[in-house]
C-alpha cells in the first residue's frame, strides 16, 4: 500500500471519516484540505450497487456540466467534405481523415477528445489498438460518433464530461477546479447526480447509490450525504 504523505495526513485530520457531509460542506472541506501547488481538479466518486457483468448495467455516457470543467479540451474531428467544414466552424482544433490517422499511428497525441462521423469509423477503427488503451476511441454512447459534429464539438468545448462504470461498480467524474466558486461546483455535482439517477437500470436490485465522495487531485476524500443532493 502506498505511503501517505505528511501533507495528506495533516489534511485528513480535518475530515471526520465517519461522517457524511452535506454537498455544500463537502465541497468546502475538499477545497480547504487541498494542498496542491496548482489549480487542482475536483472529482466526485460514486460506488453504485451495480453488476457491471450485466450488459444493461454497464453505464457509460456523457453530460455537459453547466459551469464547465475549467479545462480547455483539444478536439480532433475525423470528417470529410461539408462535415469537415462544419467541424472547423464549430471550433475543432484538428480536422481531417487518413492523414490524421497516419499521424496518430506514428505516435502523435496532441488532442484530448476525438469526434468522428459514422462514415469515418472504418478509418478510425484501425486505430483501436492505440486509441483504446488511452480511452480515446469515439463512441455513440458518449456522443462522439455523430453526424452532428457542430453540436458535438460545441458541447465538448462547453464542458462535456464522460463517465463509465468500472469493474467494481464505481464511477469517477471531474466537476471543475479548486478555483471554482463553491456554488458552481455544487451545481456541476448535482448535474452529475441527477444524470446517474435518471439512467438507473431497471434491473438494479437493492440500494443503487451506496457511497458518494468528493476529492481534489491529491487531497483526501470527503463523504457526501446523498440526501443533500
Amino acid at each position: 500500500m502506498a505511503k501517505k504523505s505528511k501533507k495528506y495526513l495533516e489534511a485528513a485530520k480535518k475530515i471526520d471519516s465517519s461522517k457524511a457531509y452535506s454537498v455544500q460542506e463537502a465541497i468546502a472541506l475538499a477545497k480547504e484540505t487541498d494542498f496542491a501547488k496548482f489549480d487542482a481538479s475536483v472529482e466526485v466518486a460514486y460506488r453504485l450497487g451495480l453488476d457491471p457483468k450485466k450488459a444493461d448495467q454497464q453505464l457509460r455516457g456523457a453530460v455537459v456540466l453547466p459551469n464547465g470543467t475549467g479545462k480547455t479540451q483539444r478536439v480532433l474531428v475525423f470528417a470529410k467534405g461539408e462535415k469537415a467544414k462544419e467541424a472547423e466552424a464549430a471550433g475543432a482544433d484538428y480536422v481531417g481523415d487518413s492523414e490524421l490517422a497516419q499521424k496518430i499511428q506514428g505516435g502523435w497525441f496532441e488532442f484530448d477528445v476525438i469526434v468522428a462521423t459514422p462514415d469515418m469509423m472504418g478509418e478510425v477503427g484501425r486505430l483501436g489498438r492505440v486509441l483504446g488503451p488511452k480511452g480515446l476511441m469515439p463512441n455513440p454512447k458518449t456522443g462522439t460518433v455523430t453526424m452532428d459534429v457542430t453540436k458535438a464539438v460545441e458541447e465538448i468545448k462547453a464542458g462535456k464530461v464522460t463517465y463509465r462504470v468500472d469493474k467494481a461498480g464505481n464511477i469517477h467524474v471531474p466537476i471543475g477546479k479548486v478555483s471554482f466558486e463553491n456554488e458552481k461546483l455544487v451545481e456541476n455535482f448535482k448535474t452529475i447526480h441527477e444524470t446517474l439517477l435518471r439512467i438507473k437500470p431497471a434491473t438494479v436490485k437493492g440500494q443503487y447509490v451506496r457511497n458518494v465522495a468528493v476529492t481534489t487531485t491529491f487531497g483526501p476524500g470527503v463523504k457526501v450525504d446523498v440526501a443533500s443532493l
